[in-house]
């Protein structure tokens, strides 16, 4: 008997979504590390190539591993399709480029990471596209900007590192009767904290290097949306330009998503927790969470999201040089430029992810020099709070010698 996954709750799905056991009847999820496939004959391969059969080509184009994969994300973001990329920059570049031509014009939340900030302000100019940023939580400045026809739509919600918000129904209203696609980064929510398809958007991208994976292992990106969308507009891009998943990576994230509910529940409480603990402790300016009380978009989150995530932002005092020896004082803490991780990491923004976005684009993102974001692990919430406790006190003892400077 086979589960119709539509009756499994996400937990469930995150474990036994899209498995295409081989006759061997394996346990754990097949790797098939293979670069092409054999055909019965000359007239299979050409009724292949043609469309005329569905047998698997060429791994660049799709591959067991990565299809399993594909199905489970599709299963648990609840949408048609799903395919991946070998990194999550990978992804949104591909979403972007394969819906845009010469002459469309793109809308764009500020708050963006900084990689994609660039191919919105630097590379697709290149190519004839027309670019416009706005302040994502500012619907006015949507409105403006949509008062005009435009072709897609790129946000983050919550975004990085500020965890700012911005209104998924109201955007992809104004966005689609301007006659753009709403493109939306979910990472820092992750799909079980928010799914933003049900909000309006209509293409979503990961980098699945985050929680997905969730262990600091492998690289890995997807794009979701639905089956026309990904069959006419996506694929062709991706057979022909081959930012291709590898197949062992595939399987590490499907081994990932396995416990990828138990993990961002957890971070999420400890995160919650944290969150609250920093914002009492000396030397702490200021705390970001979504669903605190102080966040000012704290009921728009409550409205999109079911939890606030597994990322705090704190400024410290002494702006570049606290946040420095903050970072430095960690014992427990890594410093890291990733997130997701079963291990508490810890960036300076304004010197590594979003470094080359500008000190003036960073001061209108509110990403001062004192900015850290701190990615929530999976260690006791009270031991991270020690460290916090220990980084922090030897702040707030060097503060004359780096007010002095």
């Amino acid at each position: 008997m086979t589960l119709d996954p539509s009756r499994l709750r996400p937990a469930t799905r995150l474990v036994h979504g899209g498995v295409q056991r081989t006759h061997h009847g394996e346990t754990a999820e097949a790797l098939f590390l293979t670069s092409g496939y054999v055909y019965d004959d000359a007239e299979q391969a050409e009724a292949t190539f043609s469309g005329k059969v569905e047998h698997y080509q060429y791994s660049r184009f799709a591959n067991p591993t990565l299809s399993m994969l594909e199905q489970r994300l599709a299963l648990i973001e609840g949408a048609e399709d799903c395919r991946t990329a070998a990194t999550g920059m990978a992804a949104v570049n591909a979403a972007l480029l394969s819906h845009l031509q010469t002459g469309d014009r793109v809308v764009a939340a500020r708050a963006l990471f900084g990689s994609c900030h660039w191919i919105v302000s630097t590379l697709l100019p290149k190519f004839g596209i027309q670019t416009e940023f706005v302040d994502g939580g500012d619907l006015a400045q949507w409105k403006a900007a949509l008062s005009r026809p435009a072709n897609l739509v790129l946000l983050e919600s919550p975004s990085n590192p500020m965890l700012d918000m911005v209104d998924l129904p109201a955007v992809a209203e104004m966005a689609h009767a301007a006659g753009a696609i709403v493109v939306v980064d979910n990472v820092f929510a992750t799909p079980l904290l928010q799914q933003p398809l049900k909000l309006g958007a209509d293409v979503v991208v990961y980098s699945c290097t985050k929680h997905m994976d969730g262990q600091g292992r492998v690289l890995g990106g997807a794009i979701l949306g639905s089956k026309k969308w990904i069959n006419d507009v996506l694929q062709p891009f991706i057979r022909n330009t081959g930012p291709a998943l590898s197949p062992f990576n595939a399987w590490v994230l499907l081994k990932g998503l396995e416990t990828m509910a138990l993990r961002v529940d957890a971070a999420s409480r400890s995160a919650a927790s944290i969150a609250d603990f920093l914002a009492e402790q000396p030397g702490v300016i200021r705390v970001w969470y979504p669903t605190r009380a102080d966040h000012p978009q704290q009921a728009l989150a409550l409205k999109q999201m079911t939890a606030g995530g597994t990322v705090v932002t704190f400024e410290v005092a002494g702006g570049k040089d606290g946040a420095f020896e903050v970072m430095n004082s960690f014992e427990l803490i890594l410093v890291s430029n990733n997130l997701g991780d079963s291990k508490s990491l810890a960036t300076h923004p304004a010197t590594t992810t979003h470094m080359r976005i500008g000190e003036q684009e960073r001061a209108r993102l509110g990403i001062t020099d004192g900015v850290i974001r701190l990615s929530i692990g999976l260690e006791d919430p009270d031991d991270i709070k020690d460290d916090l406790c220990r980084a922090l006190d030897r702040l707030n003892t060097a503060k004359p010698v780096l007010a002095a400077n």
